[in-house]
């Protein structure tokens, strides 16, 4: 009960009970926000390791690109050399050209 005032004392006891729960509220609220706060960050973390996993697959991809059409461009070069061998339009590396 509160203390004697000018003021019904239902009136004074009402009040208090209604801050006595928005305090009581507090620690339940404060977590409940936590664990959002939580479950956000923990969400972000996985769609970078996703988004990060993707751009790996897409950089070895195109490495592996590359290297294939290097091996394939040095077969295609090297029978271009003997082409000009046989056909007697000169050969690379020996001076003429």
């Amino acid at each position: 009960m509160a203390f004697p005032t000018a003021v019904n004392d239902q009136i004074t006891d009402a009040v208090s009970q209604a801050n006595l729960k928005v305090v009581g509220d507090a620690p339940a609220m404060g977590l409940g926000n936590l664990f959002v706060a939580t479950s956000q960050a923990l969400s972000n973390a996985a769609h970078n390791a996703t988004f990060a996993q993707q751009q790996a697959v897409t950089t070895s991809q195109s490495a592996n690109v590359q290297g294939l059409s290097t091996l394939y461009s040095i077969d295609t070069a090297s029978t271009g050399i003997d082409t000009r061998a046989i056909l007697g339009l000169g050969t690379y590396g020996k001076g003429q050209g």
